[in-house]
């Protein structure tokens, strides 16, 4: 068995991304592939018992017939929290890798690490002591922050030491894509840290679904309730004559329009262009005139209680920051590493029999 910790030092780094995107292209070169969660931190009910909301998409996208139990065996909810704090858990570390060891006979078995490298520390789960327990390879994934991700990664590969297998350098934007794989590859290499993939910062990955906005939004549905689960890539704002609204709306496709109920000629100019959705401000509703379009066209319209900057800022804080736990995206995040990773390098990295 080749254990392969997916890290990172960032939240919405990609682990997730990397980790089905990876365990997929190996079952394709048929290679058996386990995967583990081992600190859960999005927990649900399943059954009786309560797993992490990852896990049980994982084992759902790879196809596993591992027990959940085994896939997620540790989830720090509200229950688990209040025994770490008043010293009765003791046992999640030892849970976790008596997990681990009934998955030996796979070839591989990537383990999803958590949000940095010190969550889960006072369970013994963050990365360093799980790199070490499992004696697995660490997978670094370091989302572009500019030359400050050079840093991460080297930081990361003296961290680990040997047991650092190399990086992932995600949503890198089209501008710097060139320089990422003509200079600073090479470099890295030079310093220890093989980058064996740099991923393009990809909209689709980060966009949003209606529903999903409507969550965040504490929104209101008036129309298109057939429509919540299409994603949404791009937001305007609707505060602009409407002739210079349709040029920009024309422009952006996949969006949502956010506007003041006021404005109900922005709110038809966006249904004749590629819009997912409106989103109306100060929780007002708009006239029938608009919403029988809406109606017509399927068009979701959402009504939002915050105002338009309020409303903004809701969103900026988590676009970018979602789940892929939807199997369109995890087909896209294939597609990515299809493309960009270095499948024959890695397997060398860490002595896999090819």
């Amino acid at each position: 068995m080749i254990p392969i910790l997916v890290a990172s030092n960032t939240p919405y780094a990609g682990r997730t991304f990397v980790s089905l995107g990876l365990a997929i292209k190996l079952k394709e070169m048929d290679y058996d592939v386990g995967y583990m969660k081992p600190l859960g931190t999005v927990p649900v009910k399943s059954g009786p018992a309560i797993h992490d909301a990852d896990a049980i998409f994982a084992r759902e996208v790879l196809g596993l017939t591992d027990p959940i139990e085994t896939i997620s065996p540790f989830v720090l909810d509200f229950e688990q929290q209040a025994r770490l704090l008043t010293g009765e858990l003791k046992d999640a570390h030892k849970s976790v890798l008596a997990a681990f060891r009934t998955l030996k006979k796979k070839d591989f078995v990537i383990i999803g690490g958590a949000g940095d490298l010190f969550e889960g520390a006072l369970t013994g789960l963050d990365a360093l002591s799980l790199a070490e327990a499992m004696k697995a390879y660490v997978l670094f994934v370091e989302p572009w922050r500019g030359d400050a991700s050079l840093d991460a990664l080297y930081g990361a590969a003296q961290l680990f030491g040997e047991r650092f297998a190399g990086a992932v350098l995600n949503k890198v934007p089209d501008a710097a894509m060139q320089r990422v794989k003509q200079e600073i590859k090479p470099f890295l290499l030079k310093k220890g840290v093989p980058l064996f993939a740099a991923c393009p910062k990809d909209r689709f990955l980060e966009s949003v679904t209606v529903r999903q906005l409507s969550e965040i939004l504490n929104g209101k549905v008036l129309s298109g309730e057939s429509r919540l689960d299409e994603s949404v890539e791009n937001f305007l704002i609707g505060a602009m004559d409407v002739d210079s609204a349709l040029t920009y709306f024309r422009r952006t496709p996949n969006k949502a329009v956010i506007t003041g109920a006021h404005r109900s000629d922005i709110q038809l100019a966006a249904m004749e262009t590629s819009t997912k959705c409106i989103i109306i401000t100060g929780g007002l509703q708009t006239n029938e005139v608009v919403l029988g379009k809406a109606r017509a066209t399927n068009t979701p319209i959402l009504s939002v209680p915050d105002d338009t900057f309020s409303t903004i800022d809701k969103i900026e804080l988590r676009v970018g920051k979602t789940s892929i736990r939807e199997k369109n995206k995890v087909e896209r995040a294939r597609k990515i590493l299809d493309a960009e990773f270095d499948m024959f390098g890695f397997l060398k990295r860490v002595k896999a029999k090819t």
